[in-house]
């Protein structure tokens, strides 16, 4: 990859790949924080869940590039000082949850598109994250990038194809203006959720090197993620108000478009997502864990990585016989407000204070010396 693409690009790509399975894969998560509030209601709370996304990565990459923390204990130990473990507390919870979701969404595409019994599903799901978190960071990074591309082209060719056929139900939908109250709020819940996922892709951020570098990628990350959640959410709303009581609204949008094998592109890619999600939080807690080992010196033996992804997710899977709209409705709202307090308020108060202060420092640095 280029040098440019590294530093201004891969940050926002590898933070969508974490984000999506668990955001808006299954499009159950857009029924539940923005078309619960009408067509127009769910397009207006998709700005302020865009521009927060945007201005705490823009925070948070700055931060894990000045500190040079790029696993979340050395980060929140940066941050919160003794407080830090509250952010593992709230992480390995919604590892939990995230798991618990895709691998119920993996059971339910299987069944629903090959007929297969959802525990195929599940475990074609953990070897394929067992492998790509034994192969390392480098493998994980060209895995996100290139699979960032083919969903995009799955979610615009889905965008397309139901405007052409629902067009007009999109356009009433829009419309007709409805726009329920609580719009605002549901939006900055939703980033709360995503951001909170901020520290768990810290390791694609070791390619930026300015802060201007740190700013840019940020500001793309909120566009990056959520466009593709925007196209997928136009193509629900063709089918609004029925699809809002569908456990699984991609398997309803593709069963309505009635193309088998878009079905099929379609849901490969998907369970791609719930690959990329899945390897990327493990990932996560991987460097965590070695972050320790470098910290004494030494590294973290390679044979744990797929060992903590196998238990990881065979806990994920025994909390996914919970239901996929139940983990959503609950789960996921519950942790937005954890995550708003202890991600999202300490990035742009304490966070940005420190920033401040840093930069201060190293601008009088020079002169303290007696530079000139």
């Amino acid at each position: 990859m280029p040098s440019w693409f590294k530093r201004y690009v891969l940050p926002g790509l590898v933070f969508q790949s974490i984000i999506i399975a668990g955001g808006y894969g299954t499009g159950r998560e857009l029924i539940e924080f923005f078309l619960e509030y009408g067509v127009v209601g769910g397009l207006l709370g998709m700005i302020p869940a865009t521009i927060l996304v945007s201005i705490t990565c823009m925070v948070g990459f700055e931060f894990a590039r000045a500190y040079a923390s790029y696993d979340y204990r050395s980060y929140f130990k940066h941050l919160l000082g003794r407080g830090w473990f509250t952010y593992e507390i709230g992480y390995l919870t919604a590892v939990m949850l995230v798991l618990a979701v895709i691998g119920s969404a993996a059971g339910t595409f299987l069944e629903e598109t090959f007929e297969l019994p959802g525990s195929v599903g599940a475990v074609a799901l953990l070897v394929a994250i067992g492998v790509l978190v034994f192969k390392g960071t480098a493998t994980i990074e060209r895995f996100f990038a290139g699979w960032s591309f083919l969903l995009y082209g799955a979610y615009l060719v889905l965008f397309v194809w139901s405007m052409a056929r629902f067009g007009d139900q999109i356009s009433a939908g829009i419309a007709d203006g409805e726009a329920l109250t609580g719009w605002f709020s549901s939006g900055v819940r939703y980033a709360a959720l995503l951001v909170a996922l901020v520290p768990a892709m810290l390791f694609a951020t070791r390619h930026i090197g300015h802060r201007r570098e740190a700013l840019w990628a940020g500001a793309l990350a909120g566009p990056i993620s959520m466009i593709p959640a925007l196209l997928f959410f136009l193509a629900l709303a063709g089918q609004y108000p029925g699809v809002l009581d569908r456990p699984v609204p991609a398997n309803h949008m593709l069963e309505v478009l009635g193309s088998r094998p878009f079905q099929i592109v379609f849901q490969l890619i998907l369970f791609g997502t719930l690959i990329e999600t899945g390897a990327g939080l493990i990932h996560a807690f991987n460097e965590r864990i070695d972050g320790v080992y470098r910290a004494r010196g030494s590294s973290m033996p390679s044979r744990w990585r797929p060992l903590i992804a196998l238990f990881l997710l065979a806990t994920g899977y025994a909390m996914s016989r919970i239901g996929l709209v139940d983990l959503i409705g609950m789960g996921y709202n519950a942790m937005s407000f954890v995550f708003m307090g202890v991600v999202v308020v300490p990035l742009l108060t304490v966070g940005v204070y420190k920033l401040r202060g840093r930069a201060t420092a190293e601008r009088d640095r020079p002169t303290a010396a007696g530079a000139p």
